[in-house]
């Protein structure tokens, strides 16, 4: 049976196995690393530690479905529906732009739920805190190492993690990739964002109108969520940076924050403590890409990809 490793625990990396498992020709072994400590990726959703009923979505807040995709892809968000995965977004988002044809979906149980359903239907044995460091060939098999524990062996690899982390990649599968692709790969630039989530005691009351709001009169932060009436659960709040937010791993809190706690709107300044009884925080480097590959440059990555299946590769 043919082992079948991918890197990245996010949406492309699940959906990936969970494709693999139904349309492969051939059972394959399925095993999936993430270097984080769960899955989710940029879909990620974050638990109150003394109330795991109490989430708040730290990556995408909604899903937009567009006519183009709903065209390419109707048979997965019907699934995701029919499951309960997704539901209609009803509830207010001010400053939301809509277009003709879209439609907005929330996930009740949060995002990542989304995530954590196409791994279950994978089937693969997922690995967290497995940071990816080298990708040789040995033997006709992929031999990929990590940062810690030995080394495995595998017939095909994946990757899915952002292209800065491809290209950091020791080992063969750096001689796989062309100086005009590397060119190419390293074009490909990144925007990070920042994301603080509050969480409160159930019966807390957040008096404001809307479930989410975008904002345009302040410098740091773009956009405001409240996830109790977004996806009807207990309080919980989540507060996302624009893209030129400067913060660093040492101040993971000093952010300015508009929270509205109790119909008492506050602003806290940087270095305060941010209103809340718990608090979780999320801080993506490659969260948004801000220059993307051309259609002939994402085709000659794919190339690349498939590369890493040897000559020989068991799934024909």
């Amino acid at each position: 049976m043919a082992r079948v490793l991918i890197v990245g625990a996010g949406l492309t990396g699940s959906l990936c196995a969970a494709l693999l498992r139904k349309e492969a020709p051939r059972p394959v072994h399925l095993t999936v690393w993430d270097e984080a400590g769960d899955s989710g990726g940029r879909m990620t959703t974050a638990r109150s530690p003394y109330n795991p009923q109490s989430t708040v979505d730290l990556g995408a807040q909604y899903i937009t479905c567009t006519p183009h995709y709903a065209k390419q892809h109707q048979s997965f968000y019907d699934d995701l529906l029919a499951l309960g995965i997704l539901k209609p977004l009803t509830s207010p988002i001010e400053g939301m732009v809509m277009r003709e044809g879209d439609c907005n979906f929330v996930a009740p149980q949060g995002v990542s739920s989304i995530i954590k359903h196409y791994l279950k239907e994978s089937g693969a044995d997922v690995c967290f805190r497995h940071r990816v460091t080298q990708v040789n060939l040995r033997n006709d098999k992929w031999e990929v190492s990590k940062e810690t524990g030995p080394p495995e062996q595998f017939d095909i690899v994946v990757l899915t993690m952002p292209v800065p982390q491809i290209l950091q990649l020791q080992g063969d599968i750096a001689n796989l990739i062309s100086e005009c692709q590397r060119r190419q790969l390293e074009s490909v630039s990144y925007s990070s964002r920042y994301a603080l989530g509050l969480f409160y005691e159930a019966g807390t009351k957040i008096d404001v109108p809307w479930a989410g709001q975008y904002i345009t009169s302040n410098p740091c932060i773009r956009f405001i969520s409240i996830d109790n009436k977004k996806r009807n659960i207990e309080p919980s709040s989540s507060v996302k940076t624009r893209k030129p937010c400067q913060m660093n791993r040492d101040t993971p809190y000093t952010i300015t924050a508009v929270v509205t706690v109790g119909g008492n709107e506050g602003v806290h300044e940087p270095g305060s403590q941010v209103g809340g009884d718990e608090m979780a925080c999320d801080m993506g480097r490659h969260s948004e890409e801000s220059g993307s590959l051309s259609s002939t440059h994402k085709k000659q990555t794919g190339l690349i990809k498939e590369q890493m299946k040897p000559a020989s590769g068991p799934l024909g």
